[in-house]
């Protein structure tokens, strides 16, 4: 992947709001991705994902992708070169960047509204503030009535809405989503796709979001990073329905697929 390859990126969110944050410029410098081990899992990665940047990774299994994630939030150091945040050094994990899995990591013991407050818990925001912080975010993914609620109650497009709102509580200034959707039926996953668009509207967020699903990668994406051949490519359309027949976006998910 090549630093070159930055297009002037579209922000992922149109309008902003007085809440919104700066999304962070995140880089990777002649970056060797690996293990602790030394295993390396990829050549050298050059990356920047500017500010405000929806970015979609998509590749063949254990080709990186998730250690890609893992790197950039500081829960791996690479094996060479430097990965870093507004320019200066990554060392390790950071508030200002949030992780999203795929299975959503829910403490079951807490409700969901502990489960929304809990970064912002560990970080010792007063009581109230992180209470009104967890029902805000609950009201904006639709879970207002559910917030006295244990997980298990839950359905999995719902604990995957309290794992975002919990991701985003916190105004992150990136947000690192390791296939957060995979898991759901179509329907659901067409859902959570237009939420997640619609609540990154205004916050100002940088999203590297790592999918096996090609169509799901052109309709999120700005740019789509094809991992295995290290080509970054421009969306025509991004988060546009109505584009997946669009000849520009046609070509582009037949040079998607070619490369895994």
């Amino acid at each position: 992947m090549s630093a070159t390859s930055t297009a002037s990126a579209r922000s992922t969110a149109g309008a902003t709001d007085d809440t919104n944050t700066t999304g962070a410029e995140l880089a990777l410098h002649g970056v060797r991705l690996g293990h602790p081990d030394g295993s390396a899992v990829s050549g050298p990665v050059g990356l920047r994902i500017a500010p405000g940047e929806l970015l979609t990774v998509v590749g063949p299994s254990g080709c990186g992708k998730t250690t890609l994630l893992r790197t950039l939030a500081g829960l791996l150091p690479p094996l060479e070169g430097r990965v870093t945040q507004d320019g200066e050094a990554v060392r390790g994990p950071g508030a200002d960047r949030a992780l999203v899995f795929q299975h959503d990591a829910l403490l079951p013991w807490r409700t969901v509204r502990a489960n929304v407050e809990l970064p912002l818990a560990i970080r010792r925001v007063p009581r109230a503030e992180r209470r009104r912080a967890a029902e805000e975010w609950l009201e904006r993914v639709g879970l207002a009535e559910h917030a006295a609620r244990l997980p298990h109650r839950l359905s999995g497009g719902q604990r995957q809405r309290v794992q975002l709102a919990r991701a985003l509580a916190g105004r992150p200034r990136a947000v690192l989503m390791d296939e957060p959707f995979g898991a759901l039926d179509a329907h659901t996953r067409a859902g959570m796709q237009d939420l997640l668009v619609e609540i990154l509207r205004g916050t100002g967020a940088t999203v590297v979001f790592v999918t096996h699903d090609v169509d799901e990668a052109l309709h999120l994406g700005d740019r789509v990073a094809l991992f295995a051949s290290g080509e970054v490519l421009d969306v025509p359309h991004p988060r546009a329905r109505d584009a997946l027949r669009a000849p520009a976006t046609v070509a582009l998910r037949r040079r998607v697929l070619a490369s895994l």
